[in-house]
Parts: C-alpha cells; structure tokens; sequence
C-alpha cells in the first residue's frame, strides 16, 4: 500500500469518527435547548399568573376559543351547490319544477318569446291566472328547443304543454331550470 491510500484511509475513519461524535451532541443539544425552552415559556407563564391573573387566564381562555373554532369550524370543505341544470334533449317529456319553490301549490311562470321573464309584469290578476302563462309543478311537458341568454347556453327553453286540459298542445318558453 502507498502512503497515499494510508492517508486517505486515516482521514475517512478520522472523519467517520468525528461524524459519529457530532451528531449525538446535536440531538443531545437540540433536546436540552427545547427543554430550556419550554421551561423557560413555563416559568413565564406562572410568573404571569401569580403577577396578572386577569391576563393569564384571558390568554388561556382565548386559545381555548381559537382551538375550538379550528376543531369545529372547519366544516367538510364542500361547497353549496345549488340546482343543478340536467341536459335537456330536444323531443324528450319531462316535468315542469321549480327547483327553488318550497311551496307545494308554486306555479311555474310560461311566457311567449324566450328572455321576457324578467320584465313580465303580472301584478294584475288576470295575468296570473289566464293564457296558460302560470302551470303547477308537475305538468308534463315535450323540449322543443333552446336559446341562449346572458352567456349561458341553453338558459331558456320552448316547451310543448302535455298536460290535459285547455293547454295542452300549447307552446311556450320558460327557464330551463325548471325543466326537470
């Protein structure tokens, strides 16, 4: 052997050695400094109680709170949603329903060109009750076609009234939402 490979053998045990060394110092050194550390946020957290209770147990009592709004606050991380628009085919029956009437006799609202909903006036009584232009929930009714409006596709829908009675064959548009 050369006295370069003794050297070299000597330096990397010699290295080895001081690795081993070190690194049990500094888990040992990181332990006593934690200790130090908590004892001393100890000592000060009794040092604050005997001198100021009021802000002692104020402190205590707002983590207590902040540890319950984290514990029961987060929720399951979902949002809320609300009704969802199904894929209407154009010549399929479906059922009128309003998605956000809670009230059994709710009436869905039928006007005669598609995008007049939101100005129709119908604050007169003859407006709510005559021209097929109010038909209960649960009416039968055939998808005939779609516009656009607002940048929303197929945001209204021309329908063919199925229910007997005096409008069935009747043609007219309402929101596609309620389309169900």
């Amino acid at each position: 052997m050369s006295s370069e490979d003794n050297n070299n053998q000597a330096s990397e045990s010699a290295q080895e050695t001081v690795e081993k060394e070190i690194a049990p110092k500094n888990s040992e050194d990181k332990a006593e400094s934690f200790k130090k550390m908590t004892g001393g946020f100890l000592s000060s957290a009794l040092k604050l109680k005997e001198e100021k209770p009021k802000v002692f147990y104020g402190a205590v009592g707002g983590v207590v709170v902040l540890l319950g709004i984290i514990m029961f606050g987060g929720g399951s991380g979902s949002s809320v949603s609300g009704p969802v628009m199904k894929n209407l085919v154009i010549g399929q029956k479906y059922v009128l329903q309003g998605p956000n009437a809670y009230d059994k006799d709710s009436t869905i609202r039928l006007v005669a060109v598609p995008g007049t909903i939101a100005a129709y006036d119908d604050t007169e009584e003859d407006d709510r009750v005559g021209g097929c232009k109010h038909m209960p929930a649960g009416t039968s009714v055939t998808v005939l076609g779609f516009q656009d409006a607002f940048g929303k596709k197929n945001a209204f829908v021309n329908v063919k009234i199925e229910a007997e009675g005096e409008c069935q064959g009747k043609t007219a548009w309402t929101n596609s939402m309620n389309v169900q």
